[in-house]
């Protein structure tokens, strides 16, 4: 049973990896895919496939969402998320379909079989605005806090923060907060020094209990 209780109208920070650390994510039409499940899995309505969606009559603006996506990162070896439950059991059935839909594309794609991710997606309640802003900076430049460079795997939200690139996060509960996109983008910047440390902090630690 998770441990985590969702709430609507609460945020919460949602993650995972691949099992044993492995990649999840093999190329750009993987990549490519699993940010497509952001928009199409995130209706009330059950859609089947993706594919079979794609034939459907139901137009956008007529949906009736699970979840506000605040922000997203998909790395090579694991994603997240920041989420907003919108509707009772939002965001399990929003991950059930997003996760479920994208192993299956996968399999069958690479003609693999086996578990893909490590177990159930955890998640975290943010319960206060300090910590929501701060993990909205590290999941938007979660990439660099990898120091993956320019990895043509990746998949984020940070441009449509810094540039409006892009419109499948809702983005006012943390922009109202700044007078101008570009101070958010600055306050994330300014952060990501503090974030690089406390990785390499954290990876310090996990070696000497290695050792």
């Amino acid at each position: 049973m998770r441990k985590e209780l969702f709430g609507v109208g609460e945020y919460y920070h949602v993650y995972n990896r691949g099992v044993d650390g492995r990649n999840i994510v093999l190329d750009e039409k993987d990549a490519d895919r699993f940010i497509e499940g952001l928009i199409e899995f995130n209706t009330i309505t059950p859609i089947g496939s993706i594919y079979e969606n794609s034939f459907s009559k139901v137009r956008e603006n007529s949906r009736s969402n699970l979840v506000n996506i605040i922000c997203y990162c998909l790395n090579p070896n694991h994603f997240h998320m920041i989420l907003e439950e919108i509707v009772e059991g939002g965001i399990s059935l929003f991950m059930s379909k997003q996760i479920g839909g994208y192993v299956k594309f996968l399999n069958n794609r690479h003609k693999r079989r086996g578990t893909l991710f490590e177990g159930r997606f955890k998640a975290k309640h943010i319960d206060n605005n300090d910590y929501l802003l701060h993990s909205s900076a590290y999941v938007n430049l979660n990439d660099k806090v990898h120091q993956l460079g320019n990895n043509k795997i990746v998949r984020s939200s940070w441009k449509e923060y810094s540039e409006g690139l892009g419109n499948i996060c809702v983005k006012k509960i943390i922009l109202e907060q700044f007078t101008e996109g570009i101070e958010y983008k600055k306050f994330c910047l300014d952060n990501l020094p503090y974030m690089l440390e406390k990785r390499a902090s954290y990876k310090e630690l996990q070696n000497l209990f290695k050792e």
